[in-house]
């Protein structure tokens, strides 16, 4: 049984990953539906895609505790079945069920998102870099098929935007069936489930969150969370408000996803192969501040290449924040320290960019000011990423 379970922790990864962005990503193209039919305002739809963001990082917080409380594998295979409920949840016509599902969501996505990295370092040590690429371009790849399936299964459910949100709730199931026999394998092997890492390592070891290097990591992963989520949010709207079909504007967000793939999966294969990311950090930051600079000038003369820029600006930052996390962690227990901290204060930090986005939007009547904001963005997370990449350990 042992000798089958890095095939069947693969294949458990790859579907988890699948669904850490699903969630998200089928309901963007989907706003102006879900805005109708609850009457609300832009700042208050922006909610729909920032209250699971916010609570990406609530969730985070809690995550290194319940992972060594309960095991990874334990609290993985909860957190799929907790999505699933979540999306269902998130459809049931009133607006209390939309933010509270929306708020399960964020929790059950954050738990995904934090042990993944600790998972990684503590069962592939040597293949790190190589395993981030494949889960993030697994993310990214459940993202893609999320929003261009969206609008065509409204349609397939006879014009009901509830049926297509609930429809991902099934790949959360999949998925965590898929994820059963981690826990079986653990427990056999063990006796009980297994933890991140041995007690005595867990509580040793001093704070990430008095170190500088930590620091920069995760402002590096809250600024560029920030622009990806104010993309996943706003994106299909920018181009509907220029006069796109908003079946147009689904299929270009749904190929600015796709492109992501291609960073996501390459830029941690780059990154892992060199002692000092700073290259890549000018890279990704370049091309995403390209690509906002292009939404402001041309939105639709060149909206799929500003889409194909910010995808792979998209992508390879998301996959370059992840990899930073493992390749500045000297072993499990700190890269499970350092993902929590990470993608708490990050997602924090990121869910403030939809509904600033939204409010500064219906203020001025324009995407002027919002893209704007999003290229100081940008130069923030080009300097703080700058330290962040040197070859150093937390």
């Amino acid at each position: 049984m042992l000798l089958a379970r890095p095939a069947v922790l693969l294949t458990g990864i790859v579907l988890a990953s699948v669904n850490m962005r699903a969630a998200l990503a089928s309901a963007s193209p989907l706003v102006s539906e879900i805005s109708e039919t609850f009457g609300l305002s832009s700042t208050a739809t922006s909610l729909v895609t920032s209250v699971p963001v916010l609570f990406l990082g609530v969730g985070a917080m809690v995550a290194p505790w319940l992972g060594r409380r309960f095991g990874t594998e334990v609290v993985l295979f909860c957190a799929l079945l907790l999505l699933g409920v979540g999306i269902v949840v998130r459809v049931v016509p009133t607006v209390p069920t939309l933010y509270g599902g929306s708020l399960v969501i964020g929790l059950a996505i954050a738990l995904l998102n934090v042990l993944m990295p600790g998972l990684i370092k503590r069962d592939f040590p040597d293949r790190a870099a190589a395993m981030t690429s494949v889960y993030t371009g697994a993310m990214i790849a459940g993202a893609t098929v999320a929003a261009a399936a969206s609008v065509p299964l409204e349609k397939a459910f006879g014009e009901s935007w509830e049926a297509s949100l609930a429809f991902w709730s099934l790949l959360a199931v999949v998925a965590a069936v898929a994820w059963l026999p981690q826990v079986l394998i653990a427990r056999g092997r063990t006796g009980h489930e297994v933890r991140v890492a041995p007690k005595g390592e867990a509580t040793g070891g001093r704070s990430v969150w008095r170190s500088a290097l930590a620091w920069q990591v995760t402002l590096f992963m809250g600024l560029q969370s920030l622009w990806t989520y104010v993309l996943i949010a706003w994106l299909p709207t920018i181009f509907t408000d220029h006069g796109m079909s908003r079946s147009t504007a689904g299929v270009v967000f749904a190929f600015n996803n796709l492109i992501q793939v291609a960073g996501a999966f390459g830029v941690p294969l780059l990154a892992g192969r060199m002692r000092s990311q700073r290259p890549l950090i000018v890279l990704v930051t370049t091309m995403v501040a390209a690509g906002y600079a292009g939404l402001m000038i041309a939105p639709m003369s060149g909206a799929w290449l500003w889409s194909a820029v910010l995808g792979v600006g998209q992508g390879g930052a998301v996959g370059l924040a992840l990899t930073l996390i493992v390749l500045r962690s000297g072993d499990a227990v700190t890269a499970a320290r350092l993902s929590g901290m990470a993608q708490t204060v990050g997602y924090l930090l990121a869910a403030v960019g939809p509904v600033a986005a939204g409010a500064v939007y219906e203020a001025t009547g324009s995407w002027t000011l919002p893209i704007t904001l999003m290229l100081g963005v940008c130069a923030a997370a080009l300097v703080v990423g700058l330290y962040a990449a040197r070859d150093r350990k937390v």
